[in-house]
């Protein structure tokens, strides 16, 4: 466990040893500044619907665009750098398994990823200082956060173990991404009852819409646990055929 922590704390200090950290951190802040500073002037309006802010923080487009284009960057480098520096052998030669090593770039990647989304906590005690809020919606979005970052999260570690090359692992993610995206997207399109609810179950925009609104429904849980599982097991496998490849 010591040493699963000491990778963890290492991969979460060096995304702070990067520029491009803070200029993720930088884009992140001022777009979701100014997303809430419309949402707030939005829902201020006289005939605006009645309904609190934070909902619409964690369902606008641009939180999926963020998602979709950022995780694969604070992803990339996770494994190719390590592989491109030649380090990859004597991290994987040290006393922990393939799968420490796997997750403790992973938990390390994801403490960065919550790390952005801190600061927006301040909007919590803002509107609180305003208006009387549920915080039962606000608890289970910020919970949607965390378990779609996992999700996105595994998917850029596995695109990482396999090139060494950073862009190409951001691009790879990315590719994997959206299909993940997208297919609960058909679900509109489809008329078969069955197939819409088959469909609908990987519907991350109505997962998020749900949780925003405080209902947290085991089943979403359960795929984005089960989903981010899925892609830490094959980032494994990679690591390990590379790690036995003559």
């Amino acid at each position: 466990m010591r040493r699963f922590l000491a990778i963890v704390g290492r991969e979460w200090r060096a995304y702070f040893l990067s520029p491009l950290a803070y200029v993720i951190a930088a884009a992140f802040l001022v777009m979701n500044g100014l997303i809430f500073y419309l949402i707030v002037s939005y829902l201020n309006a006289p005939n605006a619907p009645k309904g609190q802010a934070l909902p619409y923080l964690f369902t606008n487009t641009y939180f999926w665009i963020f998602n979709l284009f950022i995780v694969p960057i604070i992803a990339m480098r996770l494994f190719a750098e390590e592989r491109k520096s030649g380090t990859i052998e004597i991290l994987l030669t040290s006393p922990v398994t393939e799968t420490e090593v796997v997750l403790a770039k992973w938990a390390g990647a994801l403490g960065f990823f919550l790390t952005l989304w801190a600061p927006t906590l301040t909007y919590v005690w803002i509107l609180r200082s305003q208006v009387p809020i549920d915080l039962g919606p606000v608890a289970s979005g910020y919970l949607a956060i965390m378990l779609l970052g996992a999700y996105f999260l595994s998917v850029g570690t596995f695109a990482s173990t396999l090139t060494k090359n950073q862009i190409i692992a951001a691009i790879l993610a990315f590719g994997m991404l959206i299909p993940i995206f997208s297919i609960g997207l058909l679900e509109s399109l489809l008329t078969d009852p069955g197939k819409r609810d088959l469909v609908g179950y990987f519907n991350l925009w109505d997962h998020m819409d749900e949780f925003a609104r405080g209902v947290v429904d085991s089943r979403r849980i359960v795929y984005y646990v089960s989903a981010t599982a899925f892609f830490l097991f094959l980032a494994v496998a990679s690591l390990t055929a590379k790690k036995e490849r003559p």
